[in-house]
């Protein structure tokens, strides 16, 4: 296995708890795989109306039949925040999912990624100010 940088969870101005750089990350590095239970779409939905209504999202698609719940069995990851303008992405490679480094991070800067939602969820995006995107 390849090292992984550091990273630590801290609070964040973007929404409650964030992820953090502890080193500088080079431009397309593995930070972190995003764990969580791997249930269906079926039950990842039902579950997700739950998180929802204490503006968490949690669920994270992998395919049209499954999901990583990461409220059940998640890491660090979960608290990686959306951002409009991300510093990460994601990359799912069967039925993992990986976040990477879109370009170099500084350390001490928040990792981001864009969450992708279509805003069925209703919450107002927080990562900077002015932005008027619903996730």
């Amino acid at each position: 296995m390849t090292h992984l940088p550091g990273i630590e969870r801290r609070c964040s101005a973007i929404s409650g708890w964030g992820v953090y750089a502890t080193e500088p990350i080079p431009e397309d590095t593995k930070i972190v795989e995003y764990k969580g239970e791997l249930i269906s779409q079926a039950e990842g939905w039902r579950r997700e109306q739950r998180y929802l209504t204490r503006n968490r999202i949690w669920i994270f698609n992998l395919n049209d039949r499954w999901v990583r719940d990461a409220a059940v069995g998640g890491n660090i990851a979960r608290y990686v925040n959306h951002a409009c303008r991300p510093n990460c992405y994601t990359d799912v490679v069967g039925r993992r999912i990986w976040i990477i480094a879109a370009r170099p991070i500084a350390t001490g800067e928040e990792l981001t990624y864009d969450y992708n939602t279509d805003g069925v969820a209703g919450i107002r995006c927080l990562c900077r100010p002015g932005c008027r995107r619903v996730l």
